[in-house]
């Protein structure tokens, strides 16, 4: 009988070359594609050079429902303008001619903590009111039903943003593993101090606000990545371009935009949690501070 060979196994060099295999010294190369964060500092800090797709990633602040916006609201507005595909034309009537609409993915929200404001998500130029569906608000009433609504919403190919503050390892576990099949980004909020706990989330971010700009600028420390450790924190120019107009003419003085700072060994920020009747929605101003 004719002897048969084993195939060959790939060499560690032409994984390496695929992105497969990375380094831990080094930046892991995305395996799939992933969508500018429109902050080159923070671009040049994620492997791949953007938010994943295909994976889950924790965004841990002190004070949910306006951070995470100011964060993501630049790449979601690229991702649901890029990943629009035509319809077909209605057919006219007489000599009007229907035109082709675009369909759009949806993006859902899951339990956010305020009541989403659209002239808000309109500022900061997340105008997903032209199309039916386009933005879903879930309001759900126990820890569970907030953790099925996500899964369900990833294992359907949709963006997700979700607030889980109570999930638990495992069930984050789920979530990752159900993200891998999809090709829309999946972004989970938790409370800052959740990052003592373990997470199988590959990319964990820790957002703070920033002092410059009145408050409109984020400090944020890439808690895990693959790749090395993230020294120091980034500290990035987040006002919208709706606001910036509005702002005094002393607030309007750049600071140094998107620079690494020193990791301080005990970073504090005294959060002033605004009450209902000074902010009654999530964007309706900056994050107070004491």
């Amino acid at each position: 009988m004719p002897t048969v060979s084993p195939p060959a196994l790939p060499s560690l060099q032409g994984l390496s070359a695929q992105g497969r295999v990375w380094r831990a010294h080094s930046l892991g190369q995305a395996t799939a594609a992933v969508v500018p964060s429109s902050f080159a500092a923070l671009d040049a800090e994620l492997p791949g050079g953007g938010w994943p797709l295909q994976t889950v990633t924790e965004l841990l602040v002190p004070q949910a429902g306006v951070l995470e916006w100011r964060l993501l609201a630049p790449a979601l507005r690229a991702w649901w303008a890029a990943q629009a595909t035509p319809n077909q034309a209605t057919p006219g009537r007489g000599r009007r001619a229907a035109r082709a609409e675009p369909a759009r993915r949806t993006l859902l929200l899951v339990n956010p903590p305020h009541t989403p404001h659209l002239p808000g998500l309109q500022g900061l130029g997340l105008d997903l009111g032209m199309q039916a569906q386009a933005l879903v608000w879930v309001a759900t009433a126990t820890p569970a039903q907030a953790l099925w609504t996500a899964e369900q919403a990833i294992k359907s190919r949709v963006a997700v943003l979700a607030w889980l503050p109570e999930a638990r390892p495992e069930q984050l576990r789920r979530l990752q593993v159900h993200a891998q099949s999809s090709d829309a980004p999946a972004f989970l909020v938790r409370p800052e101090h959740a990052g003592q706990q373990a997470s199988a989330a590959p990319l964990r971010l820790v957002v703070r606000p920033g002092e410059e700009s009145g408050g409109w600028a984020l400090d944020v420390h890439l808690l895990k990545r693959r790749g090395p450790a993230h020294e120091g924190w980034l500290k990035l120019q987040a006002v919208p371009g709706a606001v910036e107009p509005l702002l005094t003419a002393g607030w309007r003085v750049p600071a140094p935009a998107e620079i690494s700072a020193p990791l301080p060994a005990e970073p504090a920020v005294p959060i002033h949690s605004p009450s209902p009747a000074e902010h009654p929605h999530a964007l309706a101003g900056p994050v107070l501070q004491a």
